[in-house]
């Protein structure tokens, strides 16, 4: 059986002020999501370690999610939040450098103004990323990817990845403008790109697989089994799906590729752009 890697998932001690975007819609994941949740998950999907990645934008999530991780060994990595505005920057990447499982960074852009990521300030921090080897995951809405490939091309020494495809638009279907950017994105190398958080961007009850498989054509056939990665977004998909439904998803679709490329995107890819010790 090959090794998997969940590249994607959360943790966290709900907090109706903190995690103030879980609304009513979402009741079922108001609540604590731990390390003993998803461990029962992991293993019986065949997971060998996973990647937690930051929901709130604290220094205090960053800490919360590595000391998850430095006392359960199946956490492989952690993407965390520094403040990549601020112009001491380099000072808080020196302060967190010396913690192994640190993996890289995120912020949550879809919630910014679009050109966000090009100003200064934020190309500055993403700058200094690529100094001290850090990750960038690209968290955006389809209509911020023109930002995205700029980004991309001004810093070709910064690992990217992309996390939820880039959220298309799946309740309406409409991706003409999302399948033109993702190819154009696609063309730099220093981008991956997570199959993840599908199921929440199409109707939460009524999705088929057919909703995914345009886009999911797209993204293989631009960014390759060498550059995609698999990402349950757990707990954040039980809104829409189980893990398991999520897994199996994915499974279906990739069932026709070669055991090495199946390999790659379960395990192989992840593995190495986070530069996990298994």
């Amino acid at each position: 059986m090959q090794q998997r890697i969940d590249s994607h998932q959360h943790f966290w001690k709900y907090n109706p002020t903190t995690h103030d975007w879980i609304d009513e819609t979402m009741h079922k994941i108001k609540r604590d999501f731990m390390p003993e949740d998803l461990q029962p998950l992991l293993k019986e999907n065949s997971f060998s370690g996973c990647v937690a990645v930051q929901a709130d934008q604290t220094e205090e999530e960053t800490k919360f999610l590595l000391s998850l991780a430095n006392s359960n060994s199946f956490i492989k990595g952690v993407v965390g939040w520094v403040n990549l505005l601020d112009k001491n920057v380099a000072d808080r990447l020196r302060f967190f450098s010396t913690e192994k499982k640190l993996k890289g960074f995120r912020h949550v852009v879809q919630g910014e103004p679009d050109g966000f990521m090009l100003g200064n300030d934020f190309k500055n921090g993403i700058k200094t990323l690529t100094k001290f080897g850090y990750t960038y995951d690209i968290l955006i809405y389809h209509h911020q990817l023109p930002d995205a490939i700029t980004l991309a091309n001004l810093f070709p020494n910064q690992p990217f990845v992309i996390d939820h495809i880039a959220k298309p638009n799946l309740k309406t279907g409409n991706i003409k403008k999302w399948k033109e950017d993702i190819k154009e994105l696609a063309r730099a190398e220093n981008v991956m790109c997570k199959v993840s958080g599908m199921v929440t961007e199409a109707h939460w009850d009524t999705w088929t697989i057919d909703d995914f498989t345009p886009c999911l054509d797209v993204v293989f056939e631009n960014f390759t089994p060498d550059r995609i990665m698999f990402g349950s977004d757990w707990p954040v998909c039980n809104v829409a799906a189980s893990y398991t439904t999520v897994v199996r998803t994915l499974e279906n679709y990739i069932s026709a590729l070669t055991p090495s490329e199946q390999e790659r995107i379960w395990f192989g890819n992840a593995k190495k752009f986070y530069n996990l010790e298994m």
